[in-house]
């Protein structure tokens, strides 16, 4: 359904954009002369993530990704953590150009002696080992014996060889060749904290006899009858990094979402997801522990809930804490903190922050010496260190690491020093470093940062009431506005349960670039504001958070210099959705952008890949007839007057394109002013990467998209409208 945190920035986005220096050839933003970011601004932009502290804390690994305009592949840099020696990046990883992704999931060796990362530089993804001491990157040859091969099934369709010039006419097939080991496409990987084991997870390969099937076009597809799943796989590893031995299958459910390492054993934490679409039945997730030595023996977690997604170990290892649904009726999505106890012998979990209003982010979980865990969580418009002690004795608290926005946060086992990355509202990216968690940021170099010829604007917080709550919203205003009146541009966040953040936003600067004022709100149903603020919207959605935005155009109204003759509305996801609602409801916007929305409850929830998002927030259509059409923006849609645009992905699996299409003909066929464009290969997500600047693979989707959202409002604020 919506369930798109923030499309444009979000917590959920490890990765932070930064301008680097380029050409003339290639953009304007050369020049020495400050302006706000252009349309082919946004396609030159990187970004900036996984910062990592080695062992020793001597250095820190950082991933770049390139431009939309360079194909938007990602390499691995590294540079000397302050005070140990000269600040000078330099990149470690180059990948070939058929590598179109380029190097990404990368791990210190426990001993600083090299670097893994996963990459496709052949047929397979592949785990590589970097040995720091010199040389190039070699990868693992690794292999499995096919767990499936659905070619071998006793009704399966074998087709029989192309026939030859020496086939005779009654000759009989040659038998199928025999199944070898096979190469497999990693998917993810662990190094154990002493180094003696590799923990992977990866798709059960594609056989012989399958690839021949599918040649054949025998290609059927069984619904929800899947049998190659993602696997757990253990290995030794040498002193020199090699494999000793074969991969043995770990017995752990399929499909493997995550293992972590015990900080003090050989003990090994996964998490699982049950298959073929158990998830949209309900969280399907479990939790299992098993030793290296015997990986057919696990020992699964019956304490931790199936809604976890996240867990990590105690620095004693004596504890697993996780994340999991709140047991408070909320939002799926809603996690709070919960531990459990090594000696409890019921097993019975300890809840951490059900007194905590914050969202933990996607950053790691880490323990420390004394007890505690550090988290990232957004709190409000911010995103934030915080400390929680494991048994339970203290409410979350805050660390102040004089930013709104950390990301990303940081260590290594011995918590030597911390990482991060740090930005806010008119401040672009930059990599931090401090010795002690809670010391001030010492700026790291990383390449071309931010050059200072890209202007930004630092937001204003505005709060506003509406109903029984106070609503927060980011207001952005043109710096050379003056007193004169402004158009307004109010975009919606996606979610609904997600979150506006104080945070550089070059989409926005360019927005504002126009000379148009932007406003952010936060409505209910937001996160970040508590479990009551979140579940506020449950069965009214386009009802009391509409409201909110609605006050929130009224406050900045009678607060600011904003015209009301030239006001556009936009929103991608929910915020798409909330477009689609307004259109239906009011004519006060000369012109609403609707990004892979929500149109109708009924189809979109029998069409999209999961559904128990939505069930939580108006139960199964066909049993809540009125409520799922009073909640449709398709509903209102004999009442729009407002041209319309609407911009979707080809390939959406979370809001699937026909529901822009119904409104696209609903709008037109009512004599509505509408537009409709749709980008091919697009999923959900990575639409809106390319839309907001980030760096996308698609060269043009985004520009695209950002052209026809400025000339749409540009044509409606024009005086012949």
């Amino acid at each position: 359904m919506l369930h798109l945190r923030n499309a444009v920035l979000s917590l959920a986005c490890l990765a932070v954009i930064a301008a680097p220096h380029y050409s003339a050839a290639q953009s304007s933003s050369a020049t020495s002369t400050p302006h706000f970011p252009t349309n082919e601004d946004l396609r030159h932009l990187r970004s900036l993530s996984t910062p990592l502290l080695s062992p020793d804390g001597k250095q820190i690994l950082f991933a770049v990704t390139n431009s939309t305009a360079d194909e938007a592949a990602t390499h691995l840099w590294i540079v000397p953590a302050p005070s140990n020696g000269d600040q000078k990046p330099r990149q470690l990883t180059f990948s070939p150009p058929s590598d179109k992704r380029g190097e990404h999931n990368p791990q210190w060796a426990p001993d600083n002696s090299a670097i893994f990362f996963l990459a496709k530089r052949g047929d397979h993804t592949q785990l590589f080992r970097l040995d720091l001491r010199g040389g190039e990157a070699s990868p693992y040859d690794l292999k499995i014996m096919p767990p499936v091969d659905v070619s071998k099934d006793k009704d399966a369709i074998n087709p029989p060889p192309p026939p030859t010039s020496n086939t005779k006419k009654d000759e009989k097939r040659p038998e199928e060749t025999k199944v070898e080991p096979l190469p497999i496409d990693v998917a993810g990987y662990a190094i154990s904290s002493d180094g003696k084991y590799l923990a992977l997870w990866a798709h059960d390969p594609e056989t012989p006899g399958e690839k021949k099937q599918k040649d054949a076009k025998i290609d059927a597809s069984w619904v929800n009858h899947e049998r190659h799943f993602t696997r757990l796989y253990i290995a030794a590893l040498k002193p020199d990094g090699s494999v000793d031995g074969d991969l043995k299958p770990a017995a752990v459910p399929p499909d493997i979402h995550g293992v972590l390492w015990s900080p003090v054993d050989s003990r090994l934490l996964a998490v699982s997801e049950a298959p073929n679409g158990a998830a949209d039945l309900g969280p399907a997730a479990q939790a299992f522990v098993l030793e290296a030595a015997t990986p057919d023996k696990p020992q699964k977690l019956s304490a931790i809930p199936s809604s976890v997604s996240r867990a990590e170990w105690s620095h004693d290892a004596n504890t697993i804490v996780f994340l999991a649904q709140t047991t408070q009726d909320a939002p799926p999505g809603y996690e709070e903190l919960f531990a459990l106890p090594k000696e409890s012998s019921s097993q019975k979990v300890i809840p951490l922050s059900s007194r905590f209003d914050g969202q933990f982010g996607p950053s790691p979980l880490i323990s420390t010496p004394d007890g505690s865990l550090i988290a990232q969580a957004g709190i409000g418009t911010h995103a934030s260190a915080v400390r929680i002690k494991i048994d339970g004795s203290e409410s979350p608290q805050v660390i102040d690491l004089g930013t709104s926005m950390v990301l990303a946060l940081n260590t290594n086992p011995r918590q030597t020093g911390w990482v991060w990355l740090s930005d806010a509202g008119g401040k672009s990216t930059h990599l931090c470093y401090a010795a002690k968690l809670g010391d001030s940021c010492t700026a790291v170099q990383t390449p071309d940062l931010a050059p200072a010829s890209l202007r930004s604007v630092e937001p204003k917080l505005v709060q506003w009431k509406s109903g029984a709550f106070t609503i927060e919203g980011l207001l952005f205003l043109p710096p050379d506005a003056g007193s004169a009146r402004v158009p307004l541009i109010v975009d919606v966040h996606g979610g609904p349960f997600g979150a506006w953040f104080n945070q550089y936003s070059p989409f926005h600067d360019f927005l504002i670039g126009h000379g148009w004022a932007v406003l952010l709100p936060n409505p209910r149903g937001s996160s970040n504001y508590g479990v009551k603020f979140a579940a506020a919207n449950k069965n009214d959605l386009g009802g009391g958070d509409y409201q909110d935005v609605m006050a929130g155009v009224d406050y900045v109204l009678a607060h600011y210099p904003i015209d009301p003759a030239r006001m556009a509305l936009m929103g991608y996801s929910y915020g798409g959705e909330m477009a689609g609602f307004v259109e239906g409801k009011i004519d006060r916007f000369k012109a609403i952008i609707s990004g892979a929305p929500v149109i109708d409850q009924f189809s979109e929830y029998g069409t999209e890949d999961e559904s128990w998002y939505d069930r939580w927030y108006f139960g199964k259509p066909w049993e809540h007839m009125n409520d799922a059409w009073r909640q449709s923006p398709l509903a209102g849609a004999a009442h729009a007057k407002t041209p319309f645009l609407l911009l979707q992905g080809e390939s959406d699996t979370t809001d699937p394109v026909g529901q822009a299409q119904e409104m696209y003909r609903a709008l037109r066929q009512a004599g509505v002013p509408v537009e409709l464009v749709t980008y091919p290969r697009e999923n959900h997500g990575p639409l809106a990467t390319g839309m907001f600047g980030r760096p996308s693979p698609e060269p043009w989707h985004g520009f695209d998209a950002r052209q026809h959202i400025i000339k749409f409002i540009e044509d409606a604020f024009s005086p012949a409208h």
